[in-house]
């Protein structure tokens, strides 16, 4: 999974992934088959452990605000640790998924249309409680809160240490529509 979190799937050789697992070749096309299916396990292993944040987050906290809030600032935390690649590995893939197979390009799609669906929702949910002005446009604010988490891996790839992701949050958690 780390080799693909650290160089996404078109750079990730077969010689790259099995030095990494301490398989031989026709051990790893037994068990996956292909390089594509190998790599899609690995986006499913990383939603499961690392890219839970958005799910917790929304299911966890009593409200929209918090939700979004905390799916930010564990991401800060999480984006920038030293035991594994920096940034979301679903974000960072994506920057590099031209040339990869169609499938590829459509799960990682898929799994950002989810998370941004998910906070939509909490924020929907929001909006009908009163939490939120009747006017808030739910799609346009979780797309908003979406770029910053997208954002905010990016620039941990790029080197952003905690203190500055922890600054993103701040400020993107000023724009939050007030009732």
């Amino acid at each position: 999974m780390h080799v693909f979190w650290e160089r996404g799937y078109e750079a990730s050789s077969i010689s790259d992934l099995i030095s990494a697992m301490g398989i031989t070749s026709p051990s790893l096309y037994h068990a996956f088959r292909a390089k594509e299916q190998l790599f899609l396990e690995a986006v499913e292993r990383y939603a499961l452990s690392y890219g839970s944040i958005s799910t917790r987050a929304v299911r966890e906290e009593p409200s929209a605000r918090q939700a979004i809030e905390r799916w930010l600032s564990e991401a800060a935390n999480e984006f920038v640790q030293s035991n594994h690649p920096k940034g979301c590995m679903i974000v960072m893939s994506a920057t590099n998924c031209a040339g990869a197979a169609q499938s590829v390009c459509d799960a990682l799609q898929r799994r950002r249309a989810d998370e941004a669906a998910d906070v939509e929702d909490r924020i929907r949910n929001a909006i009908d409680a009163g939490e939120l002005p009747s006017d808030t446009d739910a799609g346009e604010l979780a797309r908003f809160y979406a770029t910053i988490y997208q954002g905010m891996s990016i620039q941990a790839k790029d080197g952003a240490g905690h203190a500055a992701l922890v600054a993103t949050v701040r400020r993107a958690m000023r724009v939050w529509p007030v009732v």
